[in-house]
C-alpha cells in the first residue's frame, strides 16, 4: 500500500471552543517496530475530544499541534518488524486514548499493535470506527465493574449515548433485565428497541418511582455514563449490597453510601479484551446507532453538535473521501 509523507488531520494550535478545531497539513506518523499505520475510514467524536480540546490534558502536558481522537477504523497501511498478528491490508479498528503520534482525527494514526483489532464480521467501517472506545467501555463496565448474572435487574444510567446504548445490549447478552433512563420520547424508543424491557425519561420522570416499580425489592446493579440528581435517586432504590459502577470522567461522581459498592473504572485495550468485545458484538448482533456523521473538514461542525447535547448513540468522522 502506498503511503504518502504528508496527510490532512483535524488538529488545534490553542485550547478553546469548536472553531480552534481545524484543517491542518501534516507528516504521517512512522510506525515504531511495535506499531501499526491505519489508513482510518472513520473516526469516533466523543465528549473526551471535547475535554482535551478545551485544555485537559490526561498527561499533563501538550504539545501543538495536537490531533484530536482516541479511536476509528480503517485498513492497515504499514506494519512495525515485530507486528506478527496484523497484516498491510487487514480491516482494523483501535482504541488509543491520548495517543503518542497523534489521535484519529487523520488520515493515518500510527497506534500499538495490541490496542487493534480485527472488525467483526458484522460491522462496517462507519460503525466499527464508532464503537472502540465506547464498546470497550460498555462491555467492561457489564462484565468487569458490575459482573452482571443472569436475571439480575440492571439500570442503564445514560442509556441513549454512545456508551449507554451498547451497554442494554451487553447486559441484556448476559441476561439482565434492563431498566433503561434516558432523555425524551426519541431516546425513550431507541433503548426499548435495543432490548431495555422498561425505559424512563430521566429528566422529567420520577426514576424512583419507577425503578421501584420494575424491581420492587431493589435493583441489583447500575452502569452510570452520566451523574446528578436523578442517579442519586435511582441509588436509593438499590438493594443492599449493591453496586454502581461508573468510567472515570463521569460528573459528578456517585456520592458514598453505606452497603454500596461504588466502582469507577477506565476501559482498557488489549488483544483480550478486543477479543472479548468481537465476540460480543456477534453474539448480540450488536446494533450501533449513529447520531451524526461528518467529514473531517467539519471536525468543528461535529464539536457544535456534541456541544449542542441529545446525542442519541454516536457521531462519527468520515475520513476518507468516497
Amino acid at each position: 500500500m502506498s503511503v504518502p509523507a504528508m496527510m490532512r488531520a483535524a488538529a488545534i494550535d490553542r485550547f478553546g471552543g469548536p472553531e480552534v478545531l481545524t484543517i491542518h497539513t501534516l507528516p504521517v506518523p512512522v510506525p515504531d517496530a511495535r506499531e501499526v499505520l491505519i489508513a482510518l475510514d472513520t473516526a469516533g467524536v466523543g465528549s473526551w475530544d471535547a475535554e482535551m480540546r478545551a485544555g485537559w490534558s490526561p498527561s499533563g502536558r501538550t504539545r501543538f499541534p495536537l490531533v484530536l481522537g482516541t479511536d476509528g477504523s480503517g485498513t492497515i497501511a504499514d506494519v512495525g518488524a515485530n507486528v506478527r498478528r496484523l497484516e498491510i491490508g487487514d480491516r482494523v479498528y483501535s482504541y488509543s486514548f491520548d495517543n503518542p503520534k497523534g489521535g484519529f482525527y487523520a488520515e493515518y494514526v500510527a497506534v500499538a499493535g495490541e490496542r487493534v483489532a480485527h472488525i467483526p464480521d458484522r460491522l462496517d467501517f462507519k460503525r466499527a470506527g464508532a464503537i472502540a472506545t465506547t464498546g470497550l467501555t460498555a462491555l467492561q463496565g457489564v462484565d468487569d465493574a458490575l459482573h452482571v448474572k443472569k436475571r439480575e435487574s440492571v439500570a442503564v444510567h445514560g442509556a441513549a449515548g454512545g456508551v449507554g446504548t451498547l451497554a442494554v445490549q451487553f447486559a441484556k447478552l448476559r441476561g439482565a433485565l434492563v431498566f433503561a433512563i434516558a432523555s425524551g420520547a426519541d431516546g425513550i424508543k431507541l433503548v426499548r428497541r435495543l432490548g431495555a424491557a422498561a425505559a424512563v425519561d430521566g429528566k422529567h420522570d420520577d426514576v424512583a418511582i419507577a425503578a421501584h416499580r420494575f424491581a420492587p425489592d431493589g435493583i441489583d446493579a447500575i452502569l452510570a455514563t452520566v451523574g446528578g440528581e436523578p442517579l442519586e435517586h435511582l441509588i436509593d432504590v438499590l438493594r443492599g449490597g449493591g453496586r454502581v459502577a461508573y468510567p472515570n470522567g463521569v460528573e459528578p461522581e456517585p456520592k458514598r453510601r453505606p452497603d454500596i459498592r461504588i466502582i469507577p473504572y477506565d476501559a482498557t485495550p488489549g488483544v483480550r479484551e478486543f477479543a472479548r468485545l468481537n465476540r460480543a458484538v456477534e453474539a448480540v448482533k450488536l446494533k450501533v446507532p449513529i447520531a451524526a456523521e461528518y467529514p473531517l473538514a467539519e471536525a468543528a461542525r461535529a464539536h457544535e453538535r456534541l456541544a449542542a447535547g441529545h446525542v442519541l448513540g454516536k457521531i462519527v468522522l468520515r475520513i476518507r473521501r468516497p
